[in-house]
C-alpha cells in the first residue's frame, strides 16, 4: 500500500539510513537540526519538538558523562512509559552508555538482582517505584539516584539534575558491538536474563527493516511499556526515520481510540489482547481512524477469527510479528495481503533462516512438527553474565553455523509459511503421548461460550501428566467447566481429552498479553487426577 509518511528526507540524512552501519545519535541529532519544530515525543502531559527534545537528551547526556559513565555502562530506568522515560533512554545511548529499562511488574529483589547484573551505575526511577522498593527492605546495588517525577529529600528531580541549558554532551562514536540496551525476561521463573542488543542489531532493524515503513509524517502510538522489545520494534524505528512517539503511560481502550483519532495516528503496535478489548469498547468504530497506514502485532498468539476482526473493522495495514527479543529469525504475516493464511504468523523475512528439527536435531520437512530454530543478521550479542544461558540457547547445525532455539514447536507449509503450535516447554507429555496446548485451546475457543482459553499440563499420577483448561465466558453465559470439558472432549481423540476445564474471571496476563500459564498451574497442584 502507499505510505502517505514518504515525505521528502533530506538527503544527507538518506544516505546515512542507506549506510551498513551509522550513528543513532548523530541521525537524531541530524533531525532535530532539518525539524526542530516537528513533533518528536508526546505523553499525556508533555510535547516536545525535535529541538527542544534532542536538547534535552544532550543536557540528560552531559550530566551522565559528568557523573562518570564509561563507555558501554547500562543506565536503568524504571517506572511508567513517558516523555521524560524516553528522554533518558536516548540520553543513556547519546552518552555512549546504553539503556537498561527495568520491568516495573518485578518485584523487589529481581529488581535489585536486574540493577545489579546491568552494572549501572545510575537509576532514573520514578516516586512510586523508589518507595516501593525503599518499604521492601532490599538490599540495592550503590547507584545514583535521580527521580523522573519529582524530587524526594536528597533525591534530585531529573530537571534538576540534568546539566545546563545548551549543555552538550561529549562526542561518542558507536562501534556495532557497543552495547545498544539491555532488555530483561519478564522473570516469572526466577531471575530474570538480561538480553545484550548490538549497536548493529538495533541499526538493522530500524534502518534497513522499516525502510518505506516510516518517515517524517509517521506518527506512532506506544501503547505497551518502554522496558518492552514489543514497544521499543515500533519506538526506534520511528525515530531514526524522523516520526514522532506518542507514549500511552498505561493503555485504556477508550483512550486509545481517542488519541488516535485527535492525533491522526498512522502507526501502532497492539498485543493480541489490546485488540480484543479495543473492539469490544463501546463506540470503537465511530472514531475516524482513517489516518492509520500500518498495524502491528506481536508478543503473544493472534487467533484467525482476531485478526479477521482486525482486518474488517480498522482501516490499514496489518502485520503480526513473530520472533524474540534475542533475535534469530524474525517472521512477518501481512495479513491484509494473504487472508487464506490467517492461521500462520508468516514467512521468515528476507537474510532470515528457519527450520524445524526434532529431539535429536534433525531436519524435518513441510508439514511436520518440531522445534523452530531460526539464524538471522539481527541476533543478541548474549545474554549479560549467563554464558550458560546463551550456551543453552544457541544450536549448531552440520556445518557449524550458529542458530538460536525459538523454545516454539512449529509446522512449515508447502508456502514457507509457519504455523506455531506450543512452547517446547508447554507441551504435555500424557501416556506417552504428545499433547500441544494450542490444540486444545483451539477446541475450547470454538465453543461458543467461550471468550478466552489457556490449557496447562498438571501431574497425574495415572498419566504423567494431564491437560486442565482454563476459560472465560463471554457476557451472560453460565455454562460450568464439566460441560465445556464434556463438549470439548467429545470431538477430541482419548490421548487428548481435557481432564478438567475451570471457569476464571479473567486469565493472568503479563505486560504484553502473554498468559502466564506458571500461574494457572499454580490454582489447582493437587485437583489434577
Amino acid at each position: 500500500m502507499s505510505n502517505a509518511s514518504e515525505a521528502a528526507i533530506p538527503e544527507p540524512i538518506a544516505r546515512k539510513l542507506d549506510a551498513e552501519f551509522g550513528s543513532w545519535p548523530g541521525v537524531l541529532a541530524d533531525w532535530a537540526a532539518a525539524n526542530p519544530d516537528g513533533d518528536m515525543l508526546i505523553d499525556e502531559t508533555k510535547r516536545l519538538g525535535w529541538g527542544e527534545g534532542w536538547a534535552l537528551v544532550e543536557r540528560i547526556a552531559a550530566a551522565l558523562q559528568r557523573d562518570g559513565l564509561v563507555r558501554g555502562q547500562a543506565v536503568a530506568i524504571l517506572g511508567t512509559s513517558g516523555v521524560d522515560y524516553a528522554l533518558v533512554y536516548l540520553a543513556a545511548i547519546r552518552a555512549g552508555g546504553c539503556a537498561a529499562p527495568l520491568t516495573t511488574s518485578a518485584a523487589p529483589k529481581q529488581l535489585a538482582a536486574m540493577m545489579a547484573d546491568s552494572g549501572a551505575a545510575h537509576l532514573f526511577v520514578e516516586r512510586a517505584k523508589w518507595a516501593e522498593l525503599q518499604e521492601s527492605g532490599v538490599d540495592l546495588p550503590s547507584l545514583s539516584v535521580v527521580m523522573l517525577d519529582e524530587g524526594k529529600g536528597d533525591l534530585p528531580a531529573l530537571g534538576d539534575w540534568m546539566a545546563e541549558e545548551g549543555a552538550i554532551a561529549e562526542p561518542v562514536s558507536p562501534h556495532v558491538g557497543d552495547p545498544f540496551n539491555i532488555i530483561y525476561s519478564s522473570g516469572t521463573t526466577g531471575a530474570p536474563k538480561g538480553i545484550v542488543h548490538a549497536h548493529l542489531m538495533r541499526w538493522r532493524q530500524a534502518a534497513g527493516g522499516f525502510k518505506s515503513i516510516y518517515g517524517t509524517e509517521s506518527r506512532t502510538l506506544c501503547s505497551t511499556p518502554l522496558y518492552s522489545n514489543t514497544t521499543l520494534a515500533v519506538f526506534l524505528p520511528t525515530l531514526l526515520w524522523g516520526g514522532c512517539a506518542y507514549i500511552m503511560g498505561k493503555f485504556d481502550a477508550a483512550r486509545w481510540g481517542e488519541i488516535a483519532e485527535a492525533e491522526r495516528i498512522t502507526h501502532t503496535m497492539l498485543v493480541p489482547v489490546q485488540y480484543q478489548r479495543l473492539m469490544a469498547q463501546p463506540g470503537f468504530d465511530d472514531h475516524d481512524l482513517s489516518s492509520l497506514q500500518y498495524k502491528f502485532c506481536t508478543s503473544a498468539p493472534f487467533s484467525a477469527d482476531l485478526k479477521a476482526g482486525v482486518l474488517r473493522r480498522m482501516p490499514g495495514a496489518l502485520t503480526e510479528i513473530y520472533g524474540l527479543t534475542e533475535g534469530g529469525v524474525v517472521c512477518m504475516l501481512h495479513a491484509h495481503k494473504f487472508p487464506d493464511k490467517l492461521h500462520t504468523v508468516g514467512q521468515p523475512l528476507p537474510n532470515h533462516q528457519l527450520i524445524v528439527i526434532d529431539e535429536e536435531g534433525n531436519r524435518l520437512g513441510a508439514g511436520e512438527k518440531g522445534e523452530m530454530v531460526g539464524r538471522s543478521p539481527t541476533m543478541m550479542s548474549g545474554y549479560r553474565n549467563r554464558p550458560d544461558a546463551t550456551s543453552a540457547m544457541e544450536w549448531r547445525d552440520e556445518a557449524g553455523e550458529l542458530w538460536l532455539r525459538t523454545g516454539d514447536i512449529g509446522v512449515i507449509d508447502e508456502d514457507g509459511f509457519v504455523q506455531i503450535v506450543g512452547r517446547a516447554k508447554d507441551m504435555i507429555i500424557s501416556g506417552g503421548f504428545n499433547i500441544y496446548p494450542a490444540d486444545l485451546e483451539d477446541a475450547l475457543m470454538a465453543v461458543d461460550e467461550v471468550a478466552d482459553a489457556a490449557v496447562v499440563g498438571m501431574p497425574s499420577e495415572k498419566w504423567g501428566e494431564t491437560p486442565v483448561g482454563f476459560v472465560t465466558l463471554k457476557s451472560g453465559s453460565e455454562r460450568d467447566g464439566a460441560a465445556i470439558r464434556d463438549q470439548v472432549n467429545a470431538g477430541l481423540g482419548k490421548t487428548q481429552r481435557l481432564s478438567e476445564v475451570l471457569v476464571l474471571n479473567e486469565l493472568p496476563r503479563s505486560h504484553i498479553g502473554k498468559v502466564l500459564k506458571t500461574e494457572l498451574r499454580a490454582m489447582i497442584p493437587e485437583r489434577a487426577g
